[in-house]
């Protein structure tokens, strides 16, 4: 299923504007790092690590002039699972990045506790995912990155 497809669906289309673009790029790289503050919880280092991949997969899905509709549930499960689309994400990698999701589901609306391991993972995931998501918007859209320090 193409992106177009989910437009009216999950999707909305939109102009990409290089300053959001960088705005997003900016606010993961600064999640990226608190995510390694070793002083606060594995539970809030997850937190900023899954924020950093939600404004990620944003950002390349913008830059491919599409935005979720958060009016409507799943806006988080369609960033992810449309990051092989915009990105090139590996299947496998959507698997897990959408088990993390889950995880974020079950400790922010059960109060469990997020194992260090899978804060780990999910730091490691935002990691990748900012280097691909910069080296495509490098290869394919480098306009929008002009305001990225805004």
């Amino acid at each position: 299923m193409s992106l177009d497809n989910l437009v009216g669906i999950s999707l909305e289309k939109i102009t990409p504007d290089a300053a959001v673009i960088g705005r997003l790029l900016s606010a993961a790289r600064r999640n990226i790092a608190d995510a390694h503050v070793k002083e606060i919880s594995a539970e809030n280092r997850f937190d900023a690590a899954y924020k950093a991949i939600m404004q990620l997969a944003n950002a390349v899905l913008q830059a491919h002039g599409f935005r979720t509709l958060t009016s409507k549930p799943g806006h988080h499960m369609t960033m992810i699972q449309t990051l092989s689309q915009t990105v090139g994400v590996d299947r496998q990698a959507v698997i897990v990045l959408d088990a993390l999701r889950k995880q974020r589901n079950v400790a922010d609306y059960s109060g469990d506790i997020v194992p260090a391991s899978a804060m780990e993972e999910c730091v490691s995931h935002a990691e990748a995912l900012l280097d691909s998501v910069a080296d495509w918007l490098i290869a394919n859209k480098p306009e929008l990155l002009r305001n990225e320090k805004e």
